[in-house]
């Protein structure tokens, strides 16, 4: 039975997984055509309304991308307890796991942020003012540690490829 919840857990991670940093990258490009490139300076030219639009789509995406990543942070849990893997043998799995879980306070701020934003977008203002500074806010949030985040995301993707830390006996190491 622990075998099969694991293959679940497995599925379960790489497909929130590709929900979530997907929805990361899709978020990122529709926010950044707001602003002019390289700075968080507003671009003059964009009309209220489309402005409006692209808050209410980061607002929307950000619940679905922050379900995805609970989706997952629940998941690799369940993994990691009912995984036949032990972390001394498995140094590549104590790195995913660190390099995944080590960010979640991050995580939680940005949540908070979102939740914010959605809130407003759905039950607040149609004040512009206040969705540039949440959106703003989120950007700047914790001085790039959700970028670092992100980068250590897909390292730890690359780690659990790769699997380097393993403790291999001379049995499997010739495979």
């Amino acid at each position: 039975m622990e075998r099969r919840i694991t293959q679940v857990t497995v599925v379960v991670i790489m497909i929130g997984g590709i929900c979530w940093l997907g929805g990361i990258n899709i978020r990122a490009m529709i926010g950044f055509d707001l602003l002019e490139p390289g700075t968080l300076d507003f671009k003059a030219n964009i009309h209220p309304y489309v402005e409006r639009a692209v808050y209410s789509l980061i607002a929307q995406s950000s619940m679905v991308i922050n379900s995805a990543y609970l989706i997952v942070w629940v998941a690799g849990v369940l993994f990691l307890r009912t995984s036949s893997f032990r972390l001394k043998e498995h140094g590549w799995l104590l790195m995913v796991a660190i390099l995944f879980y080590l960010f979640t306070p991050v995580e939680i701020y940005a949540m908070v942020l979102d939740a914010k934003m959605w809130y407003l977008d759905n039950i607040g203002s149609n004040d512009l003012v206040e969705f540039r500074k949440i959106f703003i806010h989120r950007l700047a949030a914790l001085a790039g540690v959700p970028m670092i985040a992100l980068l250590s995301y897909y390292t730890a993707i690359v780690v659990a490829i790769f699997r380097p830390f393993e403790k291999r006996n001379s049995a499997t190491s010739t495979r």
